[in-house]
């Protein structure tokens, strides 16, 4: 922190599940329609009436538009030595260091096979219900982890 600079970092939403999936959802797609249809006499023909492929179809549909809405959205978090900001493009929600209470680190298993999930709960001056953060979620997860425990270190230091 030289000159009065502040050390910040930004942690982007993390899109990639969104752009898997579609990809995921556009091979099947693909190769249901190539197994479905029909080949006569070396031409191809495509069944169009068949109700999985409209499911199929929307499903693909959805999830691009997830995507671009996710795109358009632009949420990030930014940890800063003076507090932690939630901003997406349309809005953003600023805590001081002051203002948080407490901060939680706690895992989430799913099944017995898969990592846990790393969350963080944010309890807040004036806020009922705390702000919870799965850094899975954020692209940088571990650098996003360490940045909260330094802010957490920090709250505690300043709360004694």
């Amino acid at each position: 922190m030289n000159n009065g600079e502040h050390k910040r970092r930004i942690f982007k939403y993390n899109l990639s599940f969104y752009y898997k999936s579609i990809i995921i959802y556009f091979i099947v797609l693909i190769l249901y329609g190539v197994i479905r249809g029909e080949f006569i006499e070396d031409s191809f023909t495509l069944i169009t009436r068949d109700p999985i492929l409209y499911f199929l179809g929307i499903i693909l549909i959805v999830s691009v538009a997830a995507l671009v809405y996710n795109l358009v959205r632009n949420m990030y978090i930014e940890i800063s030595d003076e507090g932690i900001v939630f901003a997406d493009r349309f809005k953003s929600k600023a805590y001081k260091v002051d203002q948080v209470k407490k901060i939680k680190f706690s895992r989430q298993v799913r099944t017995s096979n898969s990592p846990a999930f790393r969350t963080a709960r944010i309890k807040v001056n004036g806020r009922v219900r705390p702000v919870i953060i799965r850094f899975s979620d954020y692209e940088n997860q571990d650098e996003l982890l360490l940045r909260m425990e330094e802010l957490k270190s920090k709250i505690e230091k300043s709360s004694v």
